[in-house]
């Protein structure tokens, strides 16, 4: 018996349980293995020998003084050959032989035993480790299982499956790995702990571990969107104005970044300030692109449409949708993004839209198209004469039926309805510009310039009223001012 319990004590530490919970599944086994040996429906009971450990198997009836059911009552003289003091009701067991239960029951009680102890061993993980969910631990590969990584925690096992693996990453057995626990699952048949190498909680925990000022709370991470091998965007914010929340993640000259990039096999990351207004936050998300505008479409539904250059839109689209999907995620918002070209185009349909739909073609038969021409250009989906207006000949030829005669047919007859529309010149000006026509130029005469004096010398200073400076038009001394002598010669 010593050889049973040092058994037992043993299995108890190897699987981290109870040695009560190995007691009770031995006890178990043996109840089992004695119904399906001995056949009947008898209430058994198994129970340990304190002085010799022996586990002794009972069947218990109840002691009366008529029987009306054999199978669990007995008579009181019978009960009285078992045990001299019972009363009538009392329970009596009447030991069986543990013996005779051969084989068959032997491998009956030891698979109840396995399962038992697998049952205790799997509530005593999810116990230990359905709190820990998102907590960084240190792996080993235990072996590899198609797709699938086993790897050793300590005290059980844990499964890396295939979706939760970065595709940068491959493994060998023995290979040391960090990951985060995703799920702790009590009913599966395999490890209960699901570890993952793609989820955004790893980004997260390595960050707390290289960046002392997100370990002690002066920065923190906000949100984190992860496309596993890929890219990653993580939003930080600091609680200290002092600290700058990205420089304290990037680290001196990146290092403490490129730590983090080397553990993820060479993944990207993007660090972005986090900012409590959505148009901004969305603009640092969105880099590397230079955003134009943001406007917010509907706060409650959270859609905020981006506009930006058209030289920018496929970096702000980034390679197969990455850049904006990622940023949604960080977010939280749905985002749509724009050129330039593409709102000018919408914002001209919009406004083509309250317009109206113009004037139809068939007005063009008042303006000398025929009808046959309308019927096809009806039929090729120009309806309308500002549509006919705005195609060039080379689009009206490839309408079916259009011949290059016809088009000037139909050039006219659009130049004639615009016609209408033109405002004719005033008849006053008209006159006018007649009468100026009319009227000759009048002559020009030569006049022959006069020999250039030489300069006079620097009369002396003269002092006198205001009345002998005359006007501004004084000529002192009776000389002829020069106009006048020119007017003379003219004449």
């Amino acid at each position: 018996m010593e050889t049973i319990f040092q058994s037992i004590e043993i299995l108890s530490k190897e699987k981290g349980i109870d040695p009560q919970i190995v007691l009770d599944a031995v006890k178990d086994a043996m109840l089992i293995a004695a119904r399906k040996h001995y056949r009947t429906n008898e209430d058994y009971v198994a129970d340990m020998d304190p002085k010799t450990g022996a586990i002794q198997l009972y069947a218990v009836k109840k002691a009366v003084e008529a029987v009306t059911d054999p199978v669990h009552e007995m008579t009181m003289g019978e009960a009285r050959r078992i045990d001299p003091a019972v009363e009538v009701g009392a329970e009596v067991r009447i030991q069986k032989n543990t013996d005779a239960l051969g084989r068959i029951s032997a491998q009956t009680a030891k698979q109840v035993i396995f399962q038992k102890v697998r049952e205790a061993e799997r509530e005593t993980v999810f116990q230990e480790y359905s709190g820990r969910t998102g907590e960084l631990v240190n792996c080993t590969i235990k072996r590899v299982e198609g797709p699938d990584y086993i790897l050793d925690l300590g005290k059980t096992e844990a499964k890396l499956p295939k979706k939760e693996q970065s595709r940068l990453e491959s493994y060998s057995a023995g290979d040391r790995v960090r990951c985060v626990i995703r799920l702790v699952d009590k009913s599966s048949k395999g490890p209960g702990v699901l570890v993952s190498r793609a989820a955004p909680e790893l980004v997260m925990r390595l960050f707390e571990q290289e960046v002392p000022e997100i370990y002690d709370g002066t920065v923190a991470i906000k949100n984190c969107a992860r496309e596993a091998g890929e890219r990653t965007k993580i939003a930080v914010q600091s609680r200290d104005r002092d600290v700058d929340s990205v420089g304290a993640c990037v680290g001196m000259k990146g290092m403490r970044v490129q730590s983090i990039i080397r553990e993820l096999r060479g993944e990207k990351i993007d660090i972005i300030e986090f900012s409590d207004d959505p148009v901004v936050f969305a603009t640092h998300a969105l880099s590397p692109a230079k955003v134009s505008r943001i406007s917010i479409v509907d706060p409650i539904e959270k859609h905020m449409e981006v506009i930006v250059d058209d030289s920018q839109l496929s970096l702000a689209i980034g390679k197969k949708g990455q850049n904006v999907r990622l940023a949604a995620k960080l977010l939280g918002w749905k985002i749509d993004i724009k050129s330039e070209e593409e709102k000018r185009q919408e914002v001209e349909s919009a406004m083509a839209a309250l317009v109206g739909p113009g004037a139809p073609v068939s007005v063009l038969i008042d303006y000398g198209l025929a009808e046959n021409l309308v019927e096809k250009l009806v039929e090729s989906g120009v309806g309308t004469i500002e549509k006919l207006g705005g195609m060039t000949p080379e689009q009206l030829e490839e309408i079916q039926g259009i011949e290059p005669t016809m088009v000037q047919r139909i050039q006219e007859a659009v130049n004639a309805y615009y016609s209408q529309f033109e405002e004719p010149a005033p008849a006053t000006e008209t006159a006018e510009t007649e009468v100026l026509e009319a009227q000759p130029a009048p002559a020009v005469e030569e006049i022959p310039e006069e020999p250039s004096e030489p300069a006079p010398e620097a009369a002396a200073p003269q002092f006198g009223t205001i009345e002998d400076a005359g006007s501004p038009t004084h000529n002192p001394e009776g000389a002829e001012p020069e106009g006048t002598q020119e007017e003379d010669r003219v004449e």
